[in-house]
């Protein structure tokens, strides 16, 4: 063939190779390089282009591991057809994104954030320390596929005196996160099983049931929590729910409906309750609402929590407490299963708790975000009785409702144009609802003065005035 016309710029900071495979890759993309279409030997190519047939022997590599030629043994190379290949668009010829003013979020009210201020960095340095050390060695190999048994005794028995929970260390099961527990929760429960889920609910978990191809029955939230009468029309056979702090409505399930829960669940074999507790740690007045798990009497509630909470979110460790009688099946089903979560950080909060530290900074946090608490409650008051809120006597976030002409999908943008990210209700809810706009207001992730900032802002945002200057 012709010799190849390949513009070298010898001073660029690409490698000369990469200039020729660049080159002869986009001749073959355009059709300029017809299939079968024989190159020049590297010799030949090399002395053209005055460089060392190295140089050549890189590019042609190149170009012969991506498909775009064939190397002939004696003959030469040769292009190849492409219609296979995925197609790789030149940089300069993609679609160039419609330009956008970026919005600038100052205040986010995110329900998910923790305050990282105040984490107790030394102490957990200086466990790392202790377990990252030769000593150690061990723990670089595969342990319980259950979590390793210091963690395990160390979660029994802070479930016990914190929440009532009745378990021995063998029911505990850790994992990396509520997200990789519930599958293996749907597996042992079983193909036929019917999940009750709360509406509105924790959209995250929910979507684990229709991912694992399981039927979902979403059930009203009210002020009592999940409506365990028309949990018991229906066809459900297992209930998900969050009975001592609702997500998102901060609700607690009411006595009346925790017995008629359970009764339900008693009543058949294959019925079960999923007790999820992810931040009852939090509670700001009056005693702590205990786990459903120790009213249990019939062996039906799975009991299940996390540390994103109580310590870090990227910790990644939660951990169920699995009714006796579920015990035996998840070893069968998961035997050759190893634990998710690294052993290394298992023996860190293993030794953490034991010392007693972990106690200590839950009482913490809990003085510091009852503080937070206070601040955006009185931050909400003046702008009564147009704002209102409730669910406040736990967790990390309230919900607040505004009555306005607006909806809620309004509000949200307004809020952001201002550069305030809130959430609204609907986007917890199954189908959503008109109505009185709500949101998720959290408060645990900002600063005091971020709080009482973000309020005045939102407010300013909405033209919502005090009550004062009304």
């Amino acid at each position: 063939m012709e010799m190849l016309f390949i513009e070298l710029k010898k001073g660029s900071s690409m490698p000369l190779y990469e200039q020729i495979y660049e080159q002869i890759r986009q001749d073959i993309i355009n059709g300029k390089l017809h299939v079968g279409m024989k190159l020049p030997s590297k010799r030949k190519l090399g002395d053209f282009l005055n460089i060392s047939q190295t140089t050549i022997e890189y590019a042609y590599g190149q170009l012969t591991a991506e498909g775009f030629i064939s190397a002939v043994p004696r003959k030469g190379f040769y292009v190849q057809a492409i219609e296979e290949l995925a197609y790789i668009q030149p940089i300069d010829q993609l679609p160039k994104p419609l330009p956008q003013k970026p919005t600038t979020i100052t205040i986010d009210f995110s329900p998910g954030d923790v305050d990282t201020d105040f984490f107790p960095f030394s102490k957990w340095r200086k466990y790392a320390k202790e377990v990252i050390d030769e000593s150690s060695k061990d723990l670089l190999l595969l342990g319980d596929p259950h979590g390793d048994i210091e963690l395990r005794k160390e979660i029994a028995q802070y479930l016990y005196h914190s929440r009532g929970v009745i378990c021995t260390h063998e029911q505990v099961v850790v994992g990396s996160g509520t997200e990789q527990l519930m599958p293996l929760l749907i597996r042992i429960l079983g193909t036929d099983a019917i999940y009750a889920i709360e509406d509105p609910g924790y959209p995250l978990t929910h979507h684990v049931f229709t991912h694992n191809n399981r039927d979902v029955v979403p059930v009203n939230v009210d002020e009592e929590g999940m409506n365990v009468q028309a949990l018991q029309k229906s066809a459900a056979t297992v209930a998900y729910v969050t009975p001592s702090h609702q997500f998102p409505t901060g609700t607690v399930l009411s006595a009346a409906r925790r017995t008629a829960l359970l009764n339900w669940a008693s009543t058949k074999e294959t019925r079960f309750i999923i007790e999820d507790d992810f931040d009852s740690e939090f509670r700001y007045t009056g005693r702590p609402i205990p786990a459903l798990q120790g009213m249990d009497k019939g062996n039906n509630v799975i009991y299940l929590s996390t540390f994103s909470k109580s310590l870090m979110p990227s910790l990644r460790i939660a951990y169920t407490v699995l009714p006796k009688v579920l015990l035996s099946r998840y070893r069968n089903t998961f035997t050759h299963y190893a634990s998710t979560v690294p052993r290394l950080d298992q023996h860190i909060l293993a030794r953490f708790m034991e010392d007693g530290h972990f106690s200590r900074h839950l009482n913490k946090m809990r003085t510091i975000y009852r503080r937070k608490r206070h601040i955006l409650i009185e931050a909400l008051l003046p702008y009564a009785p147009i704002v209102s809120f409730s669910g406040e006597e736990s967790g990390m976030h309230m919900i607040m409702s505004v009555k306005t002409n607006d909806t809620e999908e309004q509000l949200v943008a307004q809020a952001l144009k201002g550069g305030i990210r809130i959430y609204g209700l609907n986007k917890y809810r199954t189908t959503p609802v008109k109505g009185v706009p709500s949101f998720l207001i959290g408060f645990g992730g900002l600063s005091v003065e971020s709080i009482s900032t973000g309020i005045e802002v939102l407010m300013a945002t909405w033209n919502i005035k005090k009550d004062s200057e009304s």
